[in-house]
């Protein structure tokens, strides 16, 4: 049994860790407004991005002379793993479930005998996977001195994707990130980036395709979006992933605060309990000593 000194250090420390947990909970809420804000923000562009060139690529279906980031190598056989976590901690299941996802889609690939390249943006990432996939791993990108992610970080991530793909390192690019739901929500989520995987092209009213007239010609357009396309959803998923950690590193230690303040009540029940024993005990030897008198 701890002496009541013991449960006082006990209790010292726990305070302090709540302090540390409520202070960490503060900031992450202060940081989440801007993170939603800027991840919000980038929704529309990036969506809207996808639409226009799905429009542009329904015009090269069935064509040899189709961009090689549209239509890929022709193989699948080797697959770059792109997952982009946080680089720090305290954030809840945030971290793990981006790379629960990673792991699965990579066991998956490994099972039906393809080869498979990780690369990893933040360090957490790297430490969620090296046990299991630390072998397949190629690169790890570090974002810690970045206080504010920028269009200028995705794009050097997508410049490493895009000399990778020139030099036929892989045939599939696929972006592991968590989208942004909610303070309670972030789900992990899995992107083909190459071959862009670009939603349906939009239907007119009688469900023809609608027919666009573009200056200058779908090939030039399409050389320079595809590769900005692939750099504003890397962009995107740093945004999102930024808004979620927040978001979870705000949950996580609003739990641990209400965690430690219940522990608080414990203890101190505990100490109190002890305390009132050891008394009673000190009063009733002084009492049988006084009567032995």
């Amino acid at each position: 049994m701890p002496s009541l000194k013991d449960l006082r250090n006990r209790i010292a420390s726990v305070k302090a860790t709540q302090k540390i947990t409520k202070a960490m909970k503060m900031v992450a809420a202060a940081k989440l407004r801007r993170a939603q804000d800027a991840a919000e923000a980038a929704r529309p562009y990036a969506e809207r991005m996808e639409q226009v060139l799905a429009n542009i690529a329904a015009a090269f279906e069935g064509r040899d002379d189709a961009p090689k980031l549209m239509t890929g190598t022709g193989r699948d056989q080797v697959h770059l793993l792109i997952v982009a976590t946080a680089e720090r901690g305290l954030c809840g299941g945030f971290n793990s479930s981006i790379a629960k996802l990673a792991r699965e889609r990579a066991r998956s690939l490994i099972a039906q005998g393809k080869e498979v390249k990780i690369l990893c943006v933040g360090k957490k990432g790297f430490d969620a996977i090296k046990r299991e996939l630390g072998k397949y791993v190629i690169r790890t990108i570090e974002l810690r001195g970045v206080k504010s992610v920028g269009y200028a970080n995705a794009t050097d991530i997508s410049d490493v994707v895009f000399k990778m793909f020139e030099a036929g390192e892989f045939d599939v690019c696929t972006l592991f990130f968590a989208e942004f739901k909610s303070v309670i929500s972030q789900v992990p989520t899995a992107q083909q980036l190459i071959p862009a995987k670009l939603p349906e092209t939009a239907k007119a009213a009688d469900g023809a395709s609608l027919v666009y007239e573009y200056e200058p010609d779908e090939a030039a357009i399409l050389t320079d979006l595809l590769p900005r396309n692939v750099s504003v959803q890397i962009f995107r998923a740093l945004l999102e992933n930024a808004a979620s950690e927040q978001g979870a590193r705000m949950s996580a230690m609003d739990n641990a605060t209400r965690n430690a303040g219940d522990m608080i009540k414990r203890l101190t029940l505990r100490y109190n309990r002890q305390r009132q024993a050891q008394i009673t005990k000190e009063l009733i030897e002084i009492i049988s000593g006084a009567e032995a008198l």
